[in-house]
């Protein structure tokens, strides 16, 4: 019988393409999945895109960022021992550290940090969240320390959770993509995914580099935040939220692809640029350069000349672009979602091993 897996996602972020492209990967695997979803309900896109892969359910509890406090998450563990419950699951899978808290269930709990406030605030904001979002370091530490095994995408970001939490039992098993790793046309713009209101994607760079930019650029991505966050464009012309499909579509033919974020434990959409074999102009971040290396160009991601310089030496320059896109393509292979699945698939099954032993030394 397969092996079922109750995977917490949210709709708002990369969290989604994530447990849709590692649950598409681990389906023939033995494994079989029910999403409990948190926080702003999916669109029906969405919806029919996670019924392909598994079951879906959508939790009426928030996202720890979308909380105001730690008593607004009270009701998260009970919300899932119900889930587990009637899943029948045989382990679970959380895609928030702080949705481990306080949880106390009978099959073993695997955590994925994909991200979380205290590491952004030193990355974007330089120092420790402020005294109102201090709670969180109090949540994330319960959640890691109450997992079976924690899990981070990036040995950089695992880093700054061990340098944050104290934590330094980590596993690093790096995110993929399941995006076609052939080579496309390509056309003189540039390409950039992200969640615009989000200062951790340090949009206004990129806005303030515009004018000053040989090529135009496709900015994709929500500008505005669930939340009331948004990012004031004075020189772009945002292309405005798109379905995945519709994103890669536009990617795929981009010669260049920038992304300037100050904080990314990994980076999802510079895979699938890379995989289409655009040229990749990227934040000077430790992500990045653990990631991507010699097979990207990097700028001071605060200095939007600097990004400026970057992408226009590259427009002016097609055999320089044509061979950073191929390394970029090349590189992207080590990031396959077969290497993940395989990764992921002996976590679980160590994990179920382990509970199965534990169980008959009962």
């Amino acid at each position: 019988m397969p092996l079922r897996v109750l995977m917490s996602l949210d709709a708002v972020g990369g969290v989604w393409r994530y447990a849709m492209d590692l649950s598409a990967s681990l389906a023939g695997q033995g494994f079989e999945f029910v999403f409990a979803g948190f926080g702003p309900e999916p669109a029906l896109h969405q919806r029919l895109e996670a019924e392909r892969w598994g079951q879906l359910l959508w939790c009426d509890a928030p996202l720890d960022w979308m909380a105001s406090d730690a008593e607004a998450l009270a009701e998260i563990p009970d919300i899932l021992r119900r889930a587990i419950k009637d899943a029948d699951a045989d382990l679970v899978h959380l895609n928030l550290p702080s949705q481990a808290a306080g949880l106390q269930a009978s099959v073993p709990i695997l955590v994925m940090s994909h991200s979380c406030v205290p590491t952004w605030f030193g990355a974007v904001r330089g120092h420790a969240p402020p005294p109102d979002w201090r709670w969180h370091v109090d949540v994330n530490r319960r959640g890691l320390l109450n997992s079976d095994v924690a899990v981070a995408p990036s040995r950089s970001h695992a880093t700054q959770l061990r340098r944050t939490y104290g934590i330094e039992a980590l596993t690093v098993v790096h995110n993929a993509s399941r995006a076609s790793g052939e080579e496309t046309n390509k056309h003189n713009y540039v390409a950039a995914v992200g969640r615009w209101w989000d200062d951790g994607k340090n949009g206004a760079v990129l806005d303030l580099a515009a004018p000053l930019l040989d090529w135009p650029v496709r900015l994709i991505g929500a500008t505005e935040g669930p939340m009331g966050q948004r990012l004031a464009l004075h020189h772009l012309m945002p292309a405005g939220e798109r379905d995945h499909r519709e994103t890669v579509a536009i990617v795929r033919n981009a010669a260049i692809f920038v992304s300037p974020s100050l904080y990314e434990p990994f980076g999802l959409a510079v895979l699938e640029a890379a995989r289409t074999g655009a040229a990749l102009v990227l934040a000077d971040i430790p992500t990045y350069r653990e990631l991507w290396g010699s097979n990207a160009v990097f700028f001071d991601p605060r200095d939007p000349g600097a990004l400026a310089e970057a992408v226009n030496a590259l427009s002016s320059d097609p055999v320089r672009r044509a061979e950073l896109g191929a390394r970029a393509r090349v590189r992207s292979m080590a990031f396959s979602a077969q290497s993940q699945a395989v990764a992921m698939a002996a976590l679980y099954r160590d994990l179920l091993r382990s509970n199965f032993d534990l169980k008959a030394a009962e």
